[in-house]
């Protein structure tokens, strides 16, 4: 038997996964994935169903997107700032009780509060809006927490690819639930779900052990100068803020994720448990990607497969609205997950690699504002659209502004189009 050489345990694909630390992080990260996507999944539903409106779809996510841009420049300097376990436990505790408190506007005395006059959903929009608000100080956390936990850099790649296709796998599963759960045994019971999973989450962060902050490099800054040194860096590295830019926009008006109850109940006419399989149906195409790219990583012309990625994103959006048949409407869903997990682990790898640790933090914050609340206000866009053009012509606009974004970074971003992500290649970076 040969003995296994450095080179090849580089190339291990499980390497991340054999260190116990990370294991619980994934593990609880999967709870809260999945009871985040149960949750909403099921406030879609239960809002349209209330109002019969794309635009109050629309309005779901920019009620989270508004907090979380808020504070996202502020809880980056706070996560490069304090230890980033005490921030995640706090955010997962007030999404436990935003999960409280739905389950509770879905049982009957809740339902009390949701009479039809002008402000009937008011009680539901301020619980995605709090709930906004924890996101915002989660995400840099967590993006911020995870390389902590590897003891070197050689782990780093395969965690990213872990991370994504556990997140995809969990977001897989968490629509399908929601939907079974909407069918079978009613809002409530959805929401329930939800807050047992966020629980176990809680637990489950609980038992990481938690890690000193990385020592700052220079002089101590003052807060605004701390605050917006995320943006400086991002903003002087253009191979970075193409990259951004471009997933920005692609996401911003290629979405059609945000109309999906629609497409269920009114073009493809197959109710809550259909709606459960066209919102899996992207994390599906997603979790096979990623875990492809576990095994086969994207190095060498890294920056061209994503711009071909970005770009078939938008024809498989253009597609999907314009078909009527399920299968073919699953399929389209599926490929948009699958060009997607490519765009999501390069500009995860980039951010990674490219970022010093005592700066991830204001970096991630950053991204968020960038790439993390452009889903919902897309789904803002996309809702907004809709109501004036009309579903389908929506989601063709979106594709359409997509595949506009890729020709143009295409054409302007050299240093993204040339991108290489081989070790020869970013050591001399």
């Amino acid at each position: 038997m040969s003995v296994p050489t450095a080179s090849s345990a580089r190339h291990d694909p499980y390497a991340a996964l054999r260190i116990p630390d990370f294991r619980r992080y994934l593990t609880a990260r999967i709870c809260l994935t999945l009871a985040t996507r149960i949750q909403g999944l099921v406030i879609a539903w239960q809002i349209f169903k209330l109002t019969n409106d794309p635009l109050a779809l629309g309005l779901i996510g920019l009620a989270e997107a508004v907090p979380s841009i808020g504070v996202s420049l502020y809880a980056g300097h706070v996560a490069d700032s304090v230890k980033r376990k005490n921030i995640i436990m706090a955010a997962v505790v007030c999404l436990l009780f935003c999960a409280l408190a739905l389950t509770w506007l879905a049982s009957p005395a809740g339902l009390r509060l949701l009479t039809r006059d002008a402000f009937y959903t008011l009680p539901l929009y301020a619980v995605i809006f709090v709930s906004g608000i924890a996101r915002g100080f989660m995400g840099p956390a967590t993006f911020s927490f995870m390389p902590q936990l590897l003891p070197d850099r050689e782990h780093l790649g395969n965690a990213i690819t872990w991370n994504s296709t556990t997140w995809q796998a969990a977001s897989v599963l968490g629509p399908a639930i929601g939907g079974y759960l909407i069918a079978h045994l009613g809002v409530a019971n959805a929401y329930a779900a939800s807050t047992m999973l966020l629980g176990l989450a809680l637990l489950l962060f609980g038992t990481v052990a938690s890690r000193p902050l990385p020592p700052a490099v220079g002089a101590r800054e003052d807060l605004r100068t701390s605050i917006l040194s995320g943006i400086r860096f991002i903003w002087g590295n253009q191979l970075i803020l193409a990259a951004l830019a471009l997933d920005l926009f692609a996401v911003l008006f290629g979405g059609a994720v945000a109309l999906l109850p629609i497409f269920a109940v009114d073009i493809l006419k197959v109710g809550a448990a259909g709606l459960g399989h066209l919102e899996a149906a992207p994390a599906v195409g997603s979790v096979l990607m990623a875990a492809l790219l576990t095994y086969f990583p994207l190095r060498r012309h890294a920056g061209r497969k994503l711009l071909w990625a970005v770009a078939g994103f938008g024809l498989a959006t253009i597609g999907f609205a314009l078909s009527t048949n399920i299968w073919l409407s699953l399929l389209l869903l599926f490929l948009t997950g699958v060009f997607d997990s490519v765009s999501v682990i390069v500009r995860s790898t980039l951010l990674h690699t490219f970022t010093p640790e005592h700066l991830k933090g204001r970096v991630s914050a950053v991204n968020n504002i960038f790439i993390g609340s452009s889903n919902e206000i897309g789904s803002f866009e996309s809702g907004t659209v809709a109501r004036l053009l009309g579903v389908v012509t929506s989601v063709v606009f979106g594709g359409t502004m997509t595949l506009v974004v890729v020709a143009l970074t295409a054409l302007k971003a050299d240093k993204l189009r040339h991108l290489d992500l081989t070790p020869e290649a970013v050591k001399s970076e």
